[in-house]
């Protein structure tokens, strides 16, 4: 695997409109340009990939990372504008869609982390923060003084650890995840898990290991949610890799539905959405 690359880039803005998939909210923030959980084929279904964004630096998507170097100062400036405008309360933002935000490098740059603070100066309608990284528990209080305001999302795509290393080696346990989800919620959070993609699993015992941790859980699969009806997922070549990993009924329209049955059974319709219209229950 190639050395992992870090430099930085100011940006032009920290909020940015956005639509299709997303279209329920308003912007996007996405602190970082890359992401090292698609490192060695991490998150080989990421669509990211696939994406003019992918080129911003040389190498394959997942060795390197551009930090957007004056974020917070950009988010500050532009929710003050939005609040001085009267539109503040109206706002909501998706962070991150193209990118995590609490992946490695916000150890030390604290990107995300300051964004929050910004946030909790400047109220907004809604903020969704999307992770698959425990890290975000390190910003509890700042994620607290949110209220209201909040939706902690983590992705989750399988119960199955055999099938978490296979598929996103890259990614932390299910059980270390699921940890994150319960404090989270414990500490008066609302939590969302992302089974996005839902990748092979056992429907009862995800749907038991899920109900336990969260508020709501969004399905999605290759065909819902790659914004291509599967194009791009296929083209990203998950078809083979579930045949070579003896996966290939899984990878299927219609794969999702005894574990989107067995979910709703469990946990109620009202906390059970699926793909776009799930995410953009804002």
């Amino acid at each position: 695997m190639a050395a992992r690359r870090y430099t930085s880039r100011p940006a032009s803005r920290a909020l940015t409109a956005t639509g299709g998939f997303l279209g329920g909210f308003a912007y996007s923030l996405n602190p970082y340009v890359g992401c090292v959980f698609g490192a060695g084929g991490g998150c080989p279904f990421c669509y990211v990939r696939m994406l003019p964004v992918a080129r911003a630096a040389q190498g394959a998507w997942g060795e390197w990372v551009i930090a957007k170097s004056n974020l917070p100062d950009l988010l500050e400036k532009e929710l003050s504008a939005l609040e001085r405008e009267r539109r503040l309360e109206a706002v909501t933002v998706f962070m991150s869609s193209a990118t995590d935000p609490y992946q490695g490098i916000e150890r030390r740059l604290e990107l995300s982390r300051r964004s929050l603070e910004a946030f909790g100066r400047h109220r907004i309608r809604r903020l969704l923060v999307q992770t698959r990284s425990p890290m975000v528990e390190r910003d509890l209080e700042r994620l607290q003084a949110l209220g209201d305001s909040l939706i902690v999302s983590i992705t989750l795509e399988t119960d199955d650890e055999s099938v978490r290393r296979a598929i996103t080696p890259t990614s932390s346990s299910v059980e270390r995840r699921l940890i994150t989800c319960a404090r989270l919620r414990h500490a008066g959070i609302f939590v969302q898990i992302a089974i996005a993609p839902m990748m092979p699993n056992h429907p009862d015992r995800f749907a038991e290991m899920v109900a336990e941790v969260s508020d709501r859980v969004v399905l999605d699969t290759y065909f819902a949610g790659d914004g291509a009806n599967g194009r791009r997922s296929r083209a990203l070549g998950m078809g083979g890799l579930y045949e070579r990993l003896g996966y290939q009924e899984w990878f299927r329209p219609g794969a999702e539905h005894e574990l989107f049955e067995t979910l709703k059974s469990r946990m109620g319709e009202e906390r059970v959405l699926l793909s776009r219209a799930g995410f953009n229950a804002v």
